[in-house]
């Protein structure tokens, strides 16, 4: 199983519109996968879950994350890197059970020029610890409110042939 890792908590986010797309490409392409949107994550998970105190409703992502063989994870750009519920949602994933020796891809955006170069980089380190197998082929969407149609499809060529490729290599992955 693969699982989209929606990274951020942020309600109606490009994020989600991104983790859909990802999800609808691949599924044309002959990989299912899920969505994981971090807006589901419970309440109280940083009083329960985040020190294995596992309450019922984290429990049963946790099952799915240790089902899944492989992830993408898109993150916004947050304050220079990506979000802190991002990396919370990794910290109270069962260590290193959840993550060890599974694959990833990683997809950065933000509104401004860089795409997330620098979150996406500390993205990696933090998957490399986990010994997560970080897909070579990192994308970075710099102005994703330019990048999204109404239907919430990417319709630049450069991004329609970068996204594209990135989806191939990781299903081949």
């Amino acid at each position: 199983m693969t699982i989209i890792v929606s990274g951020t908590n942020r309600i109606n986010s490009n994020t989600a519109k991104i983790a859909q797309y990802y999800q609808k490409t691949l599924a044309a392409k002959g990989l299912e996968s899920e969505i994981l949107y971090l807006t589901d994550l419970p309440a109280t998970v940083i009083q329960t879950d985040m020190y294995g105190d596992r309450s019922e409703a984290f429990q049963k992502i946790q099952d799915k994350v240790s089902e899944a063989q492989k992830f993408i994870f898109i993150a916004p750009e947050y304050n220079g890197s990506f979000p802190g519920i991002l990396k919370l949602f990794i910290d109270c994933c069962k260590f290193p059970d959840s993550f060890f020796e599974k694959k990833v891809a990683l997809v950065g955006h933000s509104t401004g020029k860089y795409g997330n170069i620098r979150g996406i980089d500390h993205l990696t380190g933090i998957c490399n610890y986990i010994n997560l197998h970080v897909l070579p082929l990192k994308i970075h969407i710099p102005s994703i409110h330019t990048e999204l149609n109404e239907e919430g499809d990417f319709f630049k060529e450069d991004t329609l042939k970068f996204t594209g490729q990135q989806m191939d290599r990781f299903i081949k992955f």
